[in-house]
């Protein structure tokens, strides 16, 4: 019998027939302005990344996906350049094409839903990446003939290159075809640079809020958070599996941490909101909470920050 994975409290995300058909009919008789988008930075620093051995750096490639480069060692977070997500085009293009990436060092998985993990793209990677994915996610890759692959549970540690890589709970679920629901695990990723002065990044990966911010505050001193803001519509739907812009900034505040960097939105349609409203609700809930503006760094898509 293959095992199931669950959520801290054991929080559901089952949701009825009937509730997809609620969705749908509330999805009919919204209008949305699929027009605007989440912009291109003007200026795509590949010739500097390429040559970087020493910096630390992020680049928002676009969804969940960053390159960072840390310890000297080129770190993908869920890397998908899929062009369609389902039946739904991809709104932006990636902020890189792969062929523009430098040599993979270290890929992280946050969990196996297709927005998150794409075999064709992992396939066009340049260099021998080695992969750290959540518990249940090994065979799998092995399966697809990737052999460099580290399973971990929540609040495993692993040490690479000078860092230590930290897998941590998230609320969510997954599944990639009928019958593996919750036989993965998904999660974040902590990334901790050994010594003195040694900056820590959190990348969230795919979640509702939670309680385990505050565990992994209580663990971790926290400089730079990816934070996911979209897909968040309708609420009622949603809550317990994609965070809410205004509970983003609450998690920001719980965790401590020195910089909230957006992301999760404004690639793929996979819920009702749109890029620019995220976007728009996490600025007005910033605002409302008082936060400092240098705080908060909302990127253009294939914007690097060193």
């Amino acid at each position: 019998m293959m095992k199931r994975f669950a959520n801290l409290d054991n929080v559901s995300n089952n949701k009825t027939f009937q509730d997809m058909r609620r969705w749908q009919k509330e999805r009919r008789s919204k209008v949305k302005d699929l027009t605007v988008n989440i912009e291109q930075s003007p200026v795509k620093k590949v010739k500097e990344l390429a040559e970087n051995r020493s910096r630390k750096s992020y680049t928002w490639i676009g969804h969940s996906t960053f390159l960072i480069q840390l310890n000297g060692l080129n770190i993908l977070t869920d890397p998908v350049w899929a062009k369609r997500m389902g039946f739904q085009k991809r709104l932006t293009e990636p902020g890189l094409r792969l062929d523009e990436l430098p040599e993979i060092n270290i890929v992280v998985i946050s969990h196996g839903h297709f927005d998150h993990l794409d075999f064709p793209t992992l396939r066009k990677l340049k260099g021998n990446p080695q992969y750290f994915v959540p518990a249940g996610l090994k065979a799998l890759f092995l399966k697809k003939g990737f052999g460099k692959v580290v399973e971990m549970n929540w609040w495993d540690c692993e040490e690479f290159g000078g860092l230590r890589i930290h897998f941590v709970p998230a609320q969510h679920w997954t599944r990639r075809s009928l019958n593996d629901m919750n036989t993965s695990h998904w999660g974040g990723w902590v990334f901790e640079r050994n010594g003195e002065g040694g900056e820590t990044f959190y990348f969230v990966g795919d979640t509702g809020y939670f309680r385990g911010f505050k565990e992994i505050a209580a663990k971790f001193e926290i400089d730079t958070v990816f934070m996911p803001i979209g897909a968040y519509e309708p609420e009622w739907f949603m809550a317990a599996s994609h965070i809410s812009p205004e509970d983003s900034v609450k998690a920001f505040i719980e965790l401590g941490a020195r910089r909230f960097v957006p992301m999760h939105y404004g690639a793929y349609r996979l819920a009702d909101d749109t890029g620019p409203e995220a976007l728009e609700r996490l600025l007005r809930a910033w605002a409302e909470q008082g936060l400092p503006e240098e705080r908060l760094k909302v990127m253009l898509i294939g914007e690097s920050v060193f």
